[in-house]
């Protein structure tokens, strides 16, 4: 038993002797790697400078500044959408107040909008188009077509409402049997208006880069005005007015007509047959001209039913007038025809943001009907759904590039 007793206590002095010789070791080693660590942060000799500029702290600072720099613009930008955003609101609330149309406070929202980065807001766009298919409804009912005006029906007029007219056998199959713009929707559009801005504004390029493009009233294309507005047309308004006093309602100067309308390649040509009972024998007259000179541009009629939604839409937003301009017209269906929608030539002002004059249309100085539109109104509307990003609004020159 004793002896025992003896050999486990040998054999634990043995074993704390071991363990005493570990610490001793592993602590030396401990406080060795802390000196020398302690020692490598705190040198100061020209090698231990050399390891604090070495290139990696380099590319931290640099990296440190450019998220500065990035963090600085997205603010930046953060607080201009913001004011941009205030400024739209403020002239929306403030011009819907205002019952004089008055130029130079037009252009000076102009010249606000004008420094405010544009961008495409495609849920302001969806929100829109909704709202606009459900009471108008563009696709459907833009254009008179068999599918929408029954054989046999009283189709009344769009502005001479109490007057109707029987859709009789010659005149349904004057309507294409759907809707005829195929192609729908269409990816990138231009709405080409007839303004003076368009003078040496070198966007014809631009427009007849456009998937499709509607231009109003038989604009001159041709000749070196093309540079600025484009030859490209995919659909173009006639109004009776131009046919009547420019070609004596067709009765002579057909072929003077077909001439001038040759430019415009297999463009459809919409007319206002069906908005008063005076415009509907010459509208027709188009339409058999077309056809008995077998033209590659087709007669296509404005559905009125389309327009009286229409009018009323807009009415509810403070566009009040006499009847909707065609630019205006085109400008809403476009924007449920097509994906993207950019504006050239709305201006309706005699002068530029500079205070230099310019004509009515870049063509001529006919002014319209005093009362007959109410352009302001309109243009508000267009600056406004420019400032939300549900379309686009060429104010001025496009890039020549």
């Amino acid at each position: 038993m004793r002896a025992v007793i003896a050999l486990i206590a040998m054999l634990s002095s043995l074993l704390l002797f071991v363990c005493l010789l570990w610490l001793t070791a592993d602590g030396s080693l401990s406080t060795r790697s802390w000196e020398e660590e302690a020692k490598s942060t705190t040198d100061v000799t020209p090698k231990g400078l050399r390891k604090l500029r070495s290139p990696l702290t380099s590319v931290q600072l640099a990296t440190q500044t450019e998220n500065r720099t990035t963090l600085r613009n997205a603010i930046y930008q953060l607080q201009q959408a913001s004011k941009c955003k205030e400024m739209q609101d403020n002239i929306w609330s403030s011009s819907i107040k205002k019952k004089r149309y008055s130029e130079d406070y037009y252009l000076q929202i102009v010249t606000k909008i004008q420094n405010c980065t544009w961008k495409r807001r495609p849920e302001e766009y969806t929100k829109f188009r909704l709202e606009l298919a459900s009471c108008c409804d563009a696709v459907h009912n833009f254009i008179a077509s068999q599918n929408n005006t029954p054989l046999g029906s009283n189709m009344s007029y769009e502005v001479d409402n109490k007057k109707t007219i029987l859709i009789t056998e010659d005149i349904f199959r004057m309507l294409p049997e759907s809707p005829p713009l195929l192609g729908y929707p269409f990816k990138h559009c231009a709405v080409v208006g007839n303004g003076g801005i368009l003078k040496n504004s070198s966007c014809g390029a631009e427009i007849d880069n456009s998937d499709f493009v509607f231009r109003c009233n038989l604009p001159p294309t041709t000749g070196s005005i093309s540079k600025d507005v484009g030859n490209k047309t995919s659909l173009v308004t006639v109004n009776p007015s131009i046919i009547a006093q420019k070609y004596n309602k067709l009765n002579e100067k057909k072929v003077t007509f077909l001439e001038n309308i040759a430019s415009y390649g297999n463009a459809f040509l919409l007319l206002p047959a069906f908005s008063f009972k005076s415009n509907t024998g010459t509208s027709f007259k188009v339409y058999h001209t077309l056809q008995e000179f077998r033209a590659k541009q087709r007669a296509i009629f404005f559905h009125p039913r389309y327009l009286k939604s229409l009018a009323q839409f807009w009415r509810t937003k403070g566009v009040k007038a006499y009847r909707l301009s065609s630019g205006f017209m085109i400008a809403s269906a476009a924007i449920e025809l097509c994906e993207n929608v950019k504006l050239y030539g709305f201006w309706p002002f005699s002068k530029t943001t500079e205070e230099m004059p310019i004509s009515h249309h870049y063509y001529d100085n006919q002014l319209p009907k005093p009362g007959f539109h109410a352009m302001p109104k309109e243009y508000n509307q267009i600056l406004q759904l420019h400032g939300k990003g549900i379309l686009k609004l060429q104010f001025g020159k496009c890039d020549s590039d």
